[in-house]
């Protein structure tokens, strides 16, 4: 499972921040040729196959990553800094959006607004839960 964790985080930064990483491209929309990702990261020493990629994506708690239909091209659903339009669809938002982030970072935020930094959008959860566990990440990571 460590192995699959760390090979999660590695799919992580090729489709949302550095597809050379994996000597790959991504298309307007963010999508990528699954053969050619899975062929960049066996090049980097790193194994995987398919029926692994099939593995992280179903099992990915957070919902990183689509397949297209015919599981020919995959994507990260968000939170990319290299600019694609990942087609987000518009709809009426709930009553109330989080923002989770950690507390050193509140006085910003109250006095210049929430700004996505070095993503194309600012990340927002529909419940406190959501943000408290995104706020929590934060803290420790950066």
């Amino acid at each position: 499972m460590q192995n699959l964790n760390k090979l999660s985080v590695f799919i992580s930064l090729v489709l949302r921040h550095k597809p050379d990483a994996a000597n790959i491209a991504l298309d307007e929309h963010g999508w990528a040729n699954v053969e050619e990702l899975l062929s960049g990261i066996n090049e980097t020493g790193r194994k995987i196959d398919m029926d692994i990629l099939e593995e992280i994506v179903a099992t990915d708690n957070k919902q990183r990553y689509s397949f297209n239909q015919g599981k020919t091209l995959i994507r990260a659903n968000q939170g990319h800094s290299v600019p694609v339009d990942v087609e987000l669809k518009m709809q009426e938002p709930p009553e109330f959006l989080y923002h989770g982030t950690a507390t050193r970072f509140l006085d910003n935020i109250i006095n210049e607004g929430l700004k996505p930094m070095s993503r194309l959008y600012v990340h927002l959860s529909k419940d406190t839960e959501t943000a408290l566990k995104v706020g929590k990440r934060k803290r420790i990571t950066q």
